[in-house]
């Protein structure tokens, strides 16, 4: 295998749609992921998929437009493999997977459909230290448009995990259920509950900008005492003169707030009072999962064409 091996990876969110470009090279102090090119459309499936239970023809047609351009920029990239996952809105929208196959037609991209048990295996791939540490639990919680992925890990070890109809395209729309929020409640009250000190992990673009918001540096965390004062002062101004203050898109300014609102929920029914974010998502895992499999591909191949002493079974990854 090559030393750096470029991969693509396509994340089709509720609230928006991202590219990944990467390189991947196998170090000896461990697996070093360079991101190449890194492209982001807001879209705003959830909005359909959540208010009216469909994709519109108008946002089947951007997203079509959109895997389009995507295609052409993977062409020229020529990576080794390329993989398009859609989550909560595309689930919940009746001609989710009528989309999927128009794309498929028109421009090349086979999209996958994943569970929110799939989302989470993918998300698991982006290790953080606190993981593995046996003297505290980390609780990772990535927040999306239309669900929220929460595992609770001790020692290097899954201690539980679930996903969640709670997002941020749902809040502000007002399409979460109150029933959600209480099941999220006993959930994390009952899993943390003698495993202090639980630390948080925090994945997706609203804990990110709130992360920058908070002048957090990369590898240290921010206390939930300071997302809530970044939460209040965001919401102490209107959306245009949010926008203005704080430097933030459209499309951020508006889902910050509810994005911030189940963040600090999980991590007060958590038991957390620190958050680190490593500013990795969906797709930067997509892209692990990628590299893991081409090796597993390698390692089958090569004990293939040495002399066989027994069969063997190799497990594929989901």
């Amino acid at each position: 295998m090559d030393s750096m091996t470029r991969y693509a990876a396509i994340d089709i969110g509720s609230n928006a749609v991202r590219l990944l470009l990467a390189m991947v090279s196998e170090e000896a102090f461990g697996l070093q992921v360079k991101k190449i090119s890194w492209m982001r459309m807001p879209i705003r499936l959830g909005e359909d998929a959540f208010l009216r239970g469909m994709i519109s023809d108008e946002r089947a047609c951007k997203l079509t437009k959109t895997m389009g351009g995507f295609a052409k920029l993977i062409d020229a990239y020529q990576p080794v493999a390329v993989k398009a996952c859609a989550t909560s809105a595309m689930r919940s929208a009746q001609n989710g997977r009528q989309v999927c196959r128009r794309i498929k037609e028109q421009t090349g991209i086979d999209i996958e459909i994943i569970n929110g048990r799939q989302e989470a295996r993918y998300l698991f791939q982006n290790r953080h230290k606190i993981m593995t540490s046996s003297e505290k639990a980390a609780l990772f919680v990535d927040v999306g448009g239309g669900s929220t992925e929460i595992t609770l890990f001790f020692d290097g070890k899954v201690q539980a995990s679930r996903s969640f109809n709670l997002g941020t395209i749902r809040l502000l729309n007002n399409r979460a259920r109150q029933q959600d929020w209480d099941l999220m409640k006993s959930w994390l009250k009952k899993i943390t509950r003698g495993h202090e000190p639980v630390e948080a992990i925090g994945s997706g673009g609203n804990i990110n900008q709130l992360f920058k918001l908070a002048k957090g540096r990369p590898g240290t965390w921010v206390s939930r005492k300071k997302i809530k004062k970044i939460r209040d002062d965001l919401a102490a101004y209107p959306l245009e003169e949010r926008m203005k203050r704080f430097y933030l898109k459209p499309d951020r300014a508006d889902v910050i707030i509810p994005g911030a609102r189940i963040y600090l929920k999980a991590m007060s029914w958590g038991r957390c009072e620190k958050i680190h974010v490593p500013m990795q998502g969906l797709a930067d895992g997509i892209i692990r999962v990628l590299h893991n499999q081409r090796l597993q591909t390698n390692s089958l191949r090569a004990q293939t064409d040495a002399p066989a002493t027994e069969s063997l079974q190799i497990e594929a990854v989901p």
